[in-house]
């Protein structure tokens, strides 16, 4: 087990660390590898980069570690005078120790360690890495001991996260479950397959407004919180995020306006008569898809032109729930609008008292779903709308929250010390007031740090992306290859699919960005070529599992088959052209190397 601990000598946290550091050594033995990495915090800590490099000459002379202990071990403040001594005591060449102190291959070795650590995301002391990934746990013994050991369930859930930060996870989930549904759609659990997701349940006789199928429920009811999540990643943006400002807003709301219009009229062309109804289909873009495509490339892409391609997807993304409610309604029951209108007004009023409490939100978007539902209009919706009215806050000043962390953490440090003293068991602090006390302290001032959106935002996202997202696309992908296109109506619903998704898609995106950018309505993501926006803007050619819903609506079961197969080809080749022309920018000139997701071990215990 290897944990590398990025930390600075003089902060006092790392101080407490290193004892419980040796109570894992002792309970782990020679199981245990301890790395050390400079990150000294001078502005915080004066005189920690003069330890660092204190100890890192003592590493030139094999003795890092004593070091290490003596200054850890001293009392603050420790300046020249006491790093000396400690040089003495351990009996380096004090002539080469304070060559070497001052050295500049010294002070590089440091300056490398805090580059690393930056690389790797640290921004405090102490950080931890066990085995590669980041530890964000507990401090304490029994939690640290219980992350290294690993037991069966927190193996699994290390396992989840290593997977989850590969940033073409939730693209190869999708992947993988198209290619499931499309197995089972073409073998003989074709049967089964379509038994399952055209199972009724529901509440009620068959044809009430809650006896659905099993695709509806997933197309309207799970997708739902992939919709809140859409929404809330909006709101974000348009905050904090690449739409703060209004130039740059502008631009991946022009794109995908145009990314949205120009493949319609690319269908239209070539689809009149009954077949034009399917003049959305090539219209969405898969954001899971395109941003995995992307990552896939690594440090060739610009971080501009991720944030650029994420905004554009997720704009895409209202309007494409905007069309599929307006212009595919299963029905239209107009006397469900005024409770669907009352809903939202109920919604205002809770965010506008600034009611933070999750459960009313929950029960009148249930009855928000419901009422959207029987009117008619794609229930999905749901989420968007909830994301406009989950209640925000202002980020919190650190300094109070600090204050009152420490003041809680402080009285049970004391509580346990008094607990020594009188020979007390120290579990026993558990029923104590104080320990009631303290957590309780420690418990808002960790709430306050997010709004209840960003914890919505927190909780729902995975299964979003590792629930939500894949059955949808296991429910909507699973078409039959053997498509009859011998009839007119078909060859025109495919062609129509693929021109529009790889014709259609990166050029609506680039005429429409290129006309705001010239008059100066919107502004180019910074340091990104032409050549890298095109590739970009045909990656936005993958198209969406929304549009393999929207195939459902407009045509009957053998029409919507050619037009999925038709999303199925065009996503194909857009993401391979849009991977060439990427590729291309990349290999004329030297690509930049990646952080690996944990350095070497060099300095071990």
């Amino acid at each position: 087990m290897v944990v590398v601990g990025y930390e600075d000598f003089l902060c006092p946290y790392c101080r407490r660390l290193r004892q419980v550091m040796r109570r894992l050594r002792e309970s782990l033995g020679d199981r245990l590898i301890y790395v050390y990495r400079e990150f000294p915090n001078e502005r915080a800590n004066p005189g920690a980069e003069l330890a660092a490099r204190a100890a890192e000459a003592a590493a030139l002379q094999g003795r890092f570690f004593e070091m290490h202990d003596r200054i850890f071990d001293g009392n603050l403040p420790i300046r020249r005078p006491e790093l000396l001594d400690f040089a003495r005591r351990i009996g380096l060449d004090m002539e080469r120790f304070e060559r070497d102190m001052d050295s500049e291959p010294v002070r590089k070795r440091v300056e490398r360690d805090i580059r690393e650590g930056r690389e790797n995301g640290v921004t405090g002391t102490p950080t931890l890495f066990v085995d590669g990934l980041r530890y964000d746990g507990a401090w304490d013994h029994g939690s640290m001991l219980e992350a290294l050991e690993r037991p069966v369930a927190a193996r699994v859930h290390r396992t989840a996260r290593v997977f989850a930060s590969l940033p073409t996870s939730a693209g190869l989930v999708l992947l993988l479950t198209a290619v499931l549904a499309l197995v089972c759609a073409n073998t003989p659990a074709a049967s089964l397959y379509e038994h399952i997701m055209a199972a009724r349940v529901g509440i009620g006789p068959v044809g009430s407004l809650l006896s659905l199928t099993t695709r509806e429920w997933i197309s309207e009811g799970l997708l739902s919180l992939f919709f809140l999540i859409v929404g809330l990643e909006i709101r974000r943006e348009m905050t904090v995020g690449a739409l703060a400002s209004r130039r740059a807003a502008l631009l991946p709301i022009v794109a995908a306006v145009g990314g949205v219009v120009t493949p319609a009229l690319i269908y239209l062309s070539l689809n009149r008569g009954p077949t034009s109804r399917g003049w959305a289909i090539p219209t969405a873009t898969d954001i899971a898809f395109a941003l995995a495509l992307l990552a896939v490339l690594g440090s060739r892409v610009p971080v501009a032109l991720r944030v650029f391609v994420a905004a554009l997807a997720v704009v895409d993304d209202v309007l494409s729930v905007l069309t599929l409610a307006i212009f595919f309604p299963a029905s239209f029951a107009p006397v469900y609008a005024v409770p669907v209108l009352v809903c939202l007004g109920v919604l205002f009023a809770l965010n506008r008292t600034r009611v933070y409490a999750t459960w009313p939100y929950v029960f009148v978007s249930l009855a928000l779903w419901f009422f959207l539902h029987a009117l008619g209009v794609h229930a999905a919706l749901t989420g968007v709308l909830l994301a406009a009215f989950v209640p925000a806050r202002p980020a919190p000043s650190a300094a109070p929250l600090l204050a009152q962390a420490a003041t809680a953490l402080a009285a049970l440090d004391h509580a346990e010390a008094e607990a020594r003293r009188e020979h007390r068991d120290e579990a026993k602090l558990e029923s104590q007031p104080v320990w009631e006390w303290a957590a309780r302290n420690l418990s808002a001032a960790a709430d306050r740090l997010l709004s209840p959106a960003e914890r919505i935002e927190r909780a729902v996202a995975p299964w979003s992306t590792y629930v939500v997202l894949p059955v949808f696309a296991f429910s909507a992908t699973g078409i039959r290859l053997a498509v009859h296109l011998a009839s007119p109506n078909a060859q025109h619903i495919v062609e129509g699919a693929i021109m529009g998704l790889v014709i259609g898609k990166p050029l609506g995106i680039l005429v429409a960005s290129g006309l705001a950018i010239a008059a100066g309505l919107a502004v180019a993501p910074e340091g990104v070529t032409l050549r890298q926006f095109v590739g970009a803007a045909c990656l936005c050619g993958v198209g969406d599992t929304m549009a393999l819903l929207m195939a459902d609506r407009a045509f009957s079961p053998e029409e919507a088959s050619a037009a999925k197969l038709g999303v199925l080809v065009g996503s194909v080749l857009a993401a391979l052209v849009g991977l060439v022309v990427l590729h291309q920018r990349a290999a004329s000139t030297p690509a930049e190397a990646q952080s690996a997701p944990m350095p070497a071990p060099r300095q071990t215990s």
